[in-house]
């Protein structure tokens, strides 16, 4: 795997100072899974009968952050859920990042990642913890050691920070004789995670605070889930900010089934994007936005209206849109012909440098591979993928069991089979998920929360298209969405300006909505 070198990148200075000691809370052995399954860290159980403690650590420490020096305090560690008998049904771990001497109110920043099935540890160890993982510029990951380094850019000087793994990601599992899949649903899911920050808002004696709300692909439409569900009952959480990097809300949009015209129209501006990038386009415009920009015309006229037409499109307009179509996004007018003008994301990443015995990634289509054979359809893998999935892990492991030592002898599940996933809302319909109506209703019924949207332009996973469309319906208010792009993929935060960036946009957002 290579990064193609139009840009270049280190990814994902202040030292920050640990203190030497830290400290485990009093707390009885830690539990290990007793099912007979060996712990594999995919939703093995504590034996029934048996009352485990939380297992936590406590760590003291020190860094420089936003340009502020500051002390802190590290809280590793399970909090467990109950039934409505007071039975633990899972234990949910969590990283919490405390601001020692903090002033008044000061905000706190929830965050988890998406899947589903995904730990936390790439927002964590990637974006905004106290620590990151350092990958070299312009390739891929590579071996171990990787360079664990302060990251200045974490968002402590602002917000106090708690990054979440739901059940059956990271370090989180059912208890007892509770089966893991209750968890595994939108909604199931989502009341999950909102029952942990009413906990943790308990522990904390945080209600007052200012509340952030943050995921990232999936994890935000958990944001849009839980966001409903804090909202629910008359026991209202009410949140100041809502922040959604990557974005996916309504799972219709982008549905790669037969007849759905609309995934086609979302697409094609990431098209033209990726083809940008990669010097397809003939004229070339400036700038990726301006490629963008005209595909966004294109797209959402002449394009989408020759495909509604269906085969009542008559040949002089298919003529036309297909040249327009070949221009705005490199692939040639014969491959457009023979895909019918209906060209798939797994096509497209196969096609646009076929002559080049390359295919870019799906995460971020920067990234190029190299396939078996240049003659299949779609690429073996995703080379944006790869090209990180072994340094996050190892990271994540190396800083938590290490400098702040925590133990455990579960598996840290950084992506995992949490399934099957339950897609229904709970609202009488078995339909494509849409969560966004939900997230607009709370803007309606809360004036001061107010949501943030980042999107990267090569990011094939969750489109920039279709965070658009799905928040410029009725419904909407418009003064309280603000987008902000990226000169990245899926995770811009592997981007060493985008991820100092992504840190400024989201500690200005913070500091407004106070």
């Amino acid at each position: 795997m290579r990064f193609a070198s139009l840009a270049s990148i280190a990814t994902l200075l202040a030292l920050a100072a640990p203190l030497p000691a830290w400290s485990q809370t009093p707390a009885k052995a830690e539990q290990k899974a007793g099912d007979g399954k060996g712990d594999n860290g995919k939703g093995d159980k504590v034996p029934a009968g048996e009352a485990p403690a939380p297992n936590r650590v406590v760590a003291k420490r020190s860094g420089v952050f936003g340009g502020v020096r500051m002390n802190y305090t590290a809280i590793v560690g399970e909090t467990f859920l109950k039934d409505k008998a007071g039975k633990p049904t899972a234990a949910i771990f969590s990283t919490t990042y405390l601001k020692d001497s903090p002033e008044p109110n000061r905000p706190v920043f929830f965050l988890f990642n998406g899947g589903p099935g995904s730990g936390s540890l790439w927002l964590h160890m990637g974006a905004f913890g106290p620590k990151r993982v350092n990958l070299p510029d312009a390739k891929d990951d590579g071996a171990p050691p990787y360079d664990i380094t302060d990251n200045p850019e974490s968002l402590l000087d602002v917000a106090d920070l708690v990054f979440i793994d739901p059940v059956g990601t990271g370090w989180s599992y059912a208890l007892g004789d509770t089966d893991p899949k209750t968890f595994w649903g939108v909604k199931s899911d989502a009341e999950s995670i909102a029952q942990f920050i009413r906990l943790w808002l308990n522990e904390h004696n945080r209600w007052n605070a200012p509340k952030f709300l943050g995921g990232e692909s999936y994890g935000t439409t958990r944001s849009a889930a839980v966001a409903a569900e804090l909202t629910r009952d008359y026991n209202d959480v009410a949140l100041n900010g809502v922040v959604l990097i990557s974005t996916i809300l309504d799972f219709g949009l982008e549905a790669e089934d037969e007849g759905n015209e609309l995934q086609h129209m979302g697409t094609l501006p990431s098209y033209a994007a990726a083809a940008w990038y990669h010097n397809k386009l003939n004229p070339r415009p400036a700038t990726v936005e301006a490629a963008v920009a005209e595909a966004r015309v294109f797209a959402t006229g002449p394009y989408v209206a020759a495909l509604l037409k269906g085969n009542s499109l008559s040949a002089d307009e298919r003529a036309a849109v297909r040249a327009r179509m070949a221009q705005l996004t490199g692939l040639s007018e014969a491959f457009l012909d023979r895909a019918n003008l209906r060209v798939t994301p797994g096509r497209f990443y196969k096609e646009l440098l076929r002559d080049r015995g390359l295919t870019i990634g799906r995460l971020d289509a920067r990234y190029t591979g190299t396939d078996y054979d240049n003659a299949g359809e779609e690429p073996d893998n995703d080379p944006s993928f790869y090209g990180i999935d072994a340094s996050y892990p190892a990271a994540v492991n190396a800083y938590l069991r290490g400098d702040l030592g925590y133990k455990t002898d579960r598996s840290y599940v950084s992506i995992g089979p949490v399934g099957p996933w339950d897609w229904r809302l709970g609202n009488g319909r078995d339909a494509y998920v849409n969560v966004a109506p939900g997230l607009a209703r709370s803007l309606r019924e809360n004036s001061r929360t107010k949501v943030w949207v980042g999107q990267g332009w090569y990011d094939f996973a969750t489109p920039f298209t279709f965070a658009e469309y799905a928040m410029n319906r009725p419904g909407w208010p418009k003064d309280r969405v603000e987008f902000h792009y990226y000169d990245a993929g899926h995770m811009m935060y592997v981007h060493d300006a985008d991820r100092k960036k992504l840190s400024a946009d989201l500690r200005d957002f913070i500091r407004r909505q106070k």
